[in-house]
């Protein structure tokens, strides 16, 4: 009896294995490989160098006019607004520390080219991507200003927004990530580790 549950065994695990080979085999004959122009309009992700960037400028003044036409009727008319569904985008300095931190872009964002990627790739909500470069930037000019960490009088670009250096920058472990493909890093990992291949 032993040995007939043990051929059972063994048939049900030859049986798994091949139809896990054919599945792997299959094509479907849906879909094409997606051109190199595709996959750079998909490519938008920035990094804390900014060494994807696009030429474009923007500042405080013209933010301001933006974020009061595409922005304060969620987020509220200045930013420190605290709404149902939006953090404060100003504001809490000093409260990371306390009891009620307040998680503003200028209390806990570690890289101000973080703030160009996030409005690049999901604001205006249901409005994704119809900011164009100069708008994203003249928006981060804004929030950076409005949190006290740019004077109103700065430019901000491709040059000078990775420069900026953000006031919990140092406050995530590691302070300076390890940016590279194939890779991945616990939160508490003081070393990147490459990731296993299937």
């Amino acid at each position: 009896m032993l040995s007939g549950n043990r051929n059972l065994v063994v048939l049900a695990i030859a049986l798994a294995t091949c139809v896990a080979a054919l599945a792997q085999g299959l094509t479907y004959n849906l879909g094409r490989a997606p051109s190199e122009e595709e996959i750079k309009v998909w490519d938008i992700a920035v990094g804390p160098a900014g060494k994807e960037l696009p030429p474009g400028s923007g500042t405080t003044q013209e933010g301001a006019k933006i974020y009061a036409q595409k922005c304060a009727a969620c987020h509220g008319p200045t930013g420190a607004e605290m709404t149902i569904y939006h953090r404060p985008l100003v504001g809490g300095k000093g409260t990371l520390t306390t009891t009620n931190p307040v998680r503003s872009i200028g209390t806990y964002w570690p890289f101000a080219t973080t703030i160009w990627d996030y409005i690049n790739r999901a604001m205006p909500q249901d409005q994704q991507g119809t900011l164009s470069a100069n708008e994203v930037y003249a928006l981060t000019a804004f929030l950076l200003y409005r949190n006290d960490i740019i004077k109103e009088s700065d430019v901000i670009d491709a040059a000078s927004l990775p420069k900026i250096q953000m006031p919990n920058r140092n406050g995530f472990f590691p302070a300076e990530p390890e940016w590279k493909p194939g890779y991945y890093q616990h939160y508490f990992s003081p070393q990147p580790v490459p990731r296993r291949k299937p």
